[in-house]
């Protein structure tokens, strides 16, 4: 049926209030809906045209929640179709509708401590690991001034790097214990599966295959499946090694517990010299630590400040105010943050 431009576009990413139903009385879709592109394309099908009244927009917090909730479920929705049938080609157009622009959204916030919020993952590291990614790698996207198009290419590369997982064995995946040698060898396959998943997969291009082949390559050569150097890594494959590590260290995980979030930025920071490339990797601590302005800080020696400047030059190192004091960490090597306490 010939789509109607009706603006019903205009109530995607708010919240339907009731059940919805067409004018023959036919159902449509539940109430507290998500909207998407797609229940969109739905909506205009039955030829309704949604009032503001149908809808509510949700708080920031919440929409945060709901979107990278509903994300994670049509990943594991993803997964789940790849594992189960034959064609190991991947619903584009599902991830397109269904995970897409919601990831857009909710990066356009730029609200990274309400963001990292909705992140934290439950019991569904796996899929919503995907979806946190693909935010955070979009948000280092817009940092590191790409333009639409490139943007839009990343954040489905982004989404997709750890696709090749459908392939590894549960018992691996979801182990509560470090890996053996030889189930280390199995999980690091999952990189070789997703570029051919990725790869063989039509409307996808080279570039993103790619980043589900490199995103464990390191610039010294450490990393896998190639040990290949930096100058061999894609730019996309850069950007999601930098945000695959911050999320996944920052994350409960079958095997480890979330670190602090100021100690993943400084063990960030010591891969930046040597493993991650130093200039995204620079970007991506400078900007959230810009996030933190404001913020109270606990200190080595045990006092309490606040964050009131980040210095270019050492943004691990802050100007913190305690009391009528304005302390440089930068000249004063001695102190330093144990950890940062949100607002």
């Amino acid at each position: 049926m010939t789509k109607v431009n009706n603006g019903n576009e205009q109530y995607i990413g708010k919240q339907l209030v009731d059940n919805l139903f067409n004018h023959n009385g036919v159902f449509v879709l539940p109430a507290m809906t998500l909207l998407s592109s797609e229940h969109v394309r739905l909506i205009t099908q039955h030829r309704i045209i949604l009032q503001p009244h149908d809808v509510i927009q949700l708080d920031s917090e919440a929409f945060y929640q709901l979107a990278v909730d509903d994300c994670t479920a049509a990943m594991e929705n993803i997964f789940d179709q790849l594992r189960y049938t034959k064609s190991k080609r991947l619903p584009m157009l599902e991830l397109k509708n269904e995970v897409i622009p919601f990831i857009q959204q909710v990066s356009e916030k730029n609200d990274f401590f309400g963001i990292l919020a909705a992140l934290q993952t439950k019991d569904d590291y796996t899929y919503r690991h995907n979806v946190a990614v693909g935010i955070l790698s979009t948000l280092l996207g817009k940092w590191l001034k790409l333009d639409p198009e490139e943007l839009g290419m990343l954040t489905i590369a982004a989404t997709l790097h750890d696709i090749g997982k459908i392939m590894i064995p549960a018992e691996i995946l979801t182990k509560p214990g470090p890996l053996t040698d030889e189930e280390f060898d199995i999980m690091k396959k999952h990189t070789t599966h997703g570029y051919e998943l990725v790869r063989d997969t039509p409307g996808t291009t080279h570039m993103q295959a790619l980043v589900a082949l490199q995103h464990h390559e390191r610039m010294d050569g450490s990393g896998y499946p190639f040990g290949v150097l930096g100058h061999r890594i894609t730019d996309f494959s850069k950007i999601v090694a930098v945000t695959d590590i911050f999320h996944a260290m920052t994350s409960d995980r079958f095997y480890s517990e979330a670190a602090p979030l100021y100690e993943v930025l400084t063990q960030m920071e010591d891969y930046s010299f040597g493993k991650l490339d130093p200039y995204i990797c620079g970007v991506f601590i400078s900007k959230l630590m810009q996030s933190m302005i404001g913020n109270e800080v606990l200190l080595t020696d045990g006092r309490m400040g606040k964050i009131i400047m980040i210095l270019a030059h050492d943004p691990l190192r802050p100007l913190v105010n305690i009391g009528e004091d304005f302390i440089d960490l930068s000249k004063n090597r001695h102190l330093g943050i144990v950890r940062v306490i949100p607002q």
